[in-house]
């Protein structure tokens, strides 16, 4: 079965900022977090040690940063979708600007290949996390039902600024008036806890940061008052449904 996530929650990952045992000691951290403020976090980990922080991290959801669509045979040099459920992933992340590839051929992803991804996660009970810039391509998605859909336009990642509130709330309309299952975060460009607060508050069901988590003076402090800020958005907005 496909790991459930609650949310709201949080999301970071490594890329290729760190390797070796600091990825392990972050994703201690976010593990020790998720309990701590009894909040999801995902963390999107590389392949390599995906095993190891399985072992070592039992709370948290971890996300392969790519997988091809191939089934167990032929394809040397690829990433083989059972392979990562075996390793200890729960889903995968499915056409990010910073890998236009599929089935190890470079090239501008379509929408056919999105739909396959999504196929071969749904057969391998992995979490479909699927990026898209805009918001016409982010309807377009929609409607091949993703788990998790990051809109998140391409010129704001790792750039240490935020997508604006108009867009955050257009994209979040058009995907929930498609299908209102889907859940959709924010993660380009976040740099601080209080932007994460704001983007579920203005109706995220998450919010995340890689780059700026890792480009921070403290990236264990900011990753805790990040999730903490997760908990907070949370609660207030439990408190507001409450009142209401």
């Amino acid at each position: 079965m496909k790991r459930k996530v609650r949310a709201p929650y949080f999301e970071t990952g490594v890329k290729c900022y760190i390797y070796g045992d600091p990825v392990l000691e972050l994703a201690k951290a976010s593990d020790e977090a998720s309990v701590k403020y009894d909040v999801d976090v995902l963390f999107i980990a590389p392949y390599v040690d995906i095993r190891r922080i399985r072992e070592a991290c039992p709370h948290l959801v971890i996300i392969a940063p790519y997988m091809d669509t191939l089934k167990p045979g032929r394809g040397m040099g690829c990433v083989l979708p059972e392979a990562l459920k075996e390793a200890g992933a729960d889903g995968v992340v499915i056409n990010h600007c910073e890998h236009p590839m599929i089935n190890g051929r470079n090239r501008p992803v379509t929408m056919e290949d999105i739909a396959a991804s999504i196929e071969r996660a749904n057969e391998c009970d992995l979490l479909s996390f699927v990026c898209c810039d805009t918001v016409e391509d982010a309807k377009k998605i929609a409607l091949l039902k993703p788990d998790i859909l990051n809109p998140e336009p391409t010129e704001l990642i790792g750039s240490g600024q935020a997508s604006d509130m108009r867009y955050v709330r257009d994209v979040i309309r058009e995907v929930k008036a498609v299908n209102p299952d889907i859940m959709v975060e924010q993660a380009a460009g976040i740099t601080t806890a209080q932007q994460i607060y704001d983007f579920i508050m203005a109706g995220s069901e998450a919010a995340g940061a890689a780059s700026g988590l890792l480009r921070a003076p403290d990236p264990l402090a900011l990753l805790d008052e990040m999730v903490k800020y997760v908990r907070k958005a949370k609660d207030d907005l439990a408190k507001m449904a409450k009142e209401a």
